[in-house]
């Protein structure tokens, strides 16, 4: 009776710690998708207004990455330009800039440096 119990006990310790290893390694793997995700959408969002349903000039597109990806210039307008894919949705930090252009925010400022 003794000894099922010691290796009861051992084969709980055992599988506790084999339990531990893959919960961490489960976290590594998220982080790591997570990561690849983030680096597969900075990469695919530069070549995004030379896409066919790209609706302007691609060449009128200026690349910013961060808060926003880019703007663009057109001639009666200018255009902030967030992409998204499949689910994501806007951050709170973008959500705020699309309140402010919604509400005339936006300002024009020349500023010379001497």
């Amino acid at each position: 009776m003794t000894n099922t119990i010691i290796i009861l006990a051992g084969i709980i310790i055992v599988l506790l710690i084999a339990v531990r290893y893959l919960w961490l390694k489960l976290q590594e793997l998220k982080f790591s998708h997570r990561s690849l995700s983030s680096r597969y959408g900075k990469m695919t969002e530069q070549f995004m207004p030379f896409l066919r349903d790209y609706p302007y000039l691609p060449e009128n597109f200026r690349f910013l990455g961060s808060p926003i990806d880019g703007v663009q210039f057109e001639n009666d307008k200018i255009i902030f330009i967030e992409f998204k894919t499949s689910n994501s949705q806007l951050s709170p930090k973008q959500k705020n800039i699309q309140q402010l252009v919604v509400k005339r925010k936006v300002e024009f400022e020349e500023i010379r440096i001497r």
